[in-house]
């Protein structure tokens, strides 16, 4: 029974910081399209090699 003294604590902030790892994502935007990107890459006109930041070579 003593080891629960340790265990309920340390299981509550376990779950606080998941649910704020939740609540962060949200904020940032990660789940406002989660259908878009699964219908993008069956398309097409999906490019495999997209073109990069960087690449200069046009």
């Amino acid at each position: 029974m003593d080891i629960l003294v340790l265990l309920i604590p340390v299981s509550l902030f376990l779950g606080g910081l998941g649910l704020a790892g939740f609540f962060w994502t949200l904020r940032k935007g990660m789940y406002d399209d989660p259908e878009g990107d699964a219908r993008r890459i069956l398309r097409d006109d999906y490019d495999d090699r997209p073109r990069r930041e960087d690449d200069e070579s046009g």
